[in-house]
């Protein structure tokens, strides 16, 4: 019997009718509903720094498993307050992933510092800890760490490095809500752990906010006053004690968040369910595809924010891009690549020679430093990403698994 014929060749559709995330319900309205009645009786407005913020940030370290944390307005600035806390020299070097949102490089250069990528491990997106070693020099002032996709960074083999040089890290846990390493969620090996709470990630707080945890009480009190133009906080009888700018979450965004946080663990959950109910279909047995996850370290778990595969060109008769194309026309949510995630190939970076703060005499380096990338460029090569979400179940796994053997079949050799 013939293969059915593609969607992209005109054919139907494997799987039609995938379900949003349905992220948002009756206990983040009810929660929105309460500060608003509250101002409408009292009179007075919405403001931050209020009780909502202060609980979430308790109920957020609490989740982490004890420490301090402290909402922010954008998970890029939950980088810049806690590349900010550390007070780092400027016209110094931080080396960070090369594979990562610009939004988790772009905060160094704001901050008059030196972002250097460090390659990732082979077939990962995740900087390694010997990768984040070899770029290191007398210039180094910390380490920026991101878990990509959801996968854990190998911060064990990381601190170590840190800790040899006496370097502080920061954990950029954007997209890695719930990642665990041996029974620790990531973000809290690190001086400090950053996490986005965009409309996108695992939780969030509305369209955009943001994060920073420290298990140290006095790093807390710096990542207060970065997030908020330098005052005083903990320290009496002084006005502002550093320039900064206003980063803070507001009492709309935190009691959002709130109600987010009681639902993570069950987001996260349902999303390894998912997975689980793929490797039950054969998914790891389909000609075209490799799972990377398979080589994680023992005991680190991710909670995919998205799946990164692997094309295997050796079986297939078409290029990565061709067979994404014919996944995407079956309807499932498909990036070919991640290079938008490469924000040392984009502009802003590439003229870095002329701009400050690389042109600056202050700085003892060299700004047309090249910083090579072969494990990353092999990987991005070979890999995709496959989008899905919490809400998609037994019936969600029966289409999936469809689409990607309809195409398997028709593409392989």
């Amino acid at each position: 019997m013939s293969n059915p014929e593609l969607a992209i060749n005109g054919g139907a559709k494997a799987a039609e009718g995938l379900p949003n995330r349905f992220h948002f319900g009756k206990e983040e309205k009810a929660a929105a509903d309460a500060l608003f009645d509250q101002s409408i009786a009292t009179g007075n407005a919405i403001g931050y720094n209020g009780p909502e913020e202060e609980a979430f940030g308790k109920e957020f370290a609490e989740y982490l498993g004890g420490g301090y944390a402290d909402g922010v307005n954008a998970g890029t600035n939950a980088v810049y307050v806690a590349l900010k806390s550390l007070q780092l020299p400027p016209f110094s070097e931080v080396i960070v992933g090369c594979v990562t949102d610009p939004g988790g490089m772009m905060p160094i250069v704001e901050l008059n510092c030196i972002p250097v990528p460090a390659d990732t491990e082979p077939g990962s997106y995740n900087a390694g800890a010997a990768q984040i070693e070899a770029r290191i020099t007398e210039r180094t002032s910390a380490i920026v760490v991101a878990h990509i996709g959801g996968e854990p960074a190998d911060m064990p083999g990381i601190m170590k490095v840190a800790e040899k040089y006496n370097l502080p890290v920061v954990e950029d846990c954007a997209q890695a809500h719930m990642a665990i390493i041996n029974g620790r969620k990531c973000g809290t090996f690190g001086t400090c752990g950053s996490f986005s709470l965009m409309f996108g990630k695992h939780m969030c707080v509305g369209g955009q906010g943001g994060a920073v945890f420290t298990k140290s009480e006095d790093q807390y009190w710096k990542i207060r006053r970065a997030a908020d133009r330098g005052k005083p906080f903990n320290l009496e009888g002084h006005t502002n004690v550093l320039s900064a700018i206003n980063c803070n979450m507001d009492e709309f965004h935190a009691a959002i968040g709130r109600a987010q946080l009681k639902k993570l663990p069950g987001i996260v959950e349902r999303r390894l369910k998912f997975v689980q109910m793929m490797f039950d279909r054969g998914f790891d047995k389909l000609a075209s595809i490799y799972i990377p996850q398979k080589d994680l370290r023992e005991g680190f778990q991710s909670c995919y924010w998205w799946w990164r595969l692997r094309f295997v060109a050796e079986n297939m008769k078409c290029t990565r891009e061709e067979f994404c194309a014919a996944l995407q026309a079956e309807g499932l949510s498909i990036a070919p690549n991640y290079r938008a995630a490469l924000p040392a190939t984009q502009e802003w970076f590439k003229d870095r020679a002329n701009k400050h703060p690389w042109n600056n005499p202050l700085y003892k380096g060299d700004p047309n430093a090249e910083y090579p990338t072969p494990n990353c460029d092999a990987t991005m090569s070979t890999d995709f990403n496959f989008f899905f979400n919490e809400s998609y179940g037994e019936a969600e796994a029966d289409k999936v698994m469809a689409a990607f053997k309809k195409v398997t079949d028709a593409f392989a050799k």
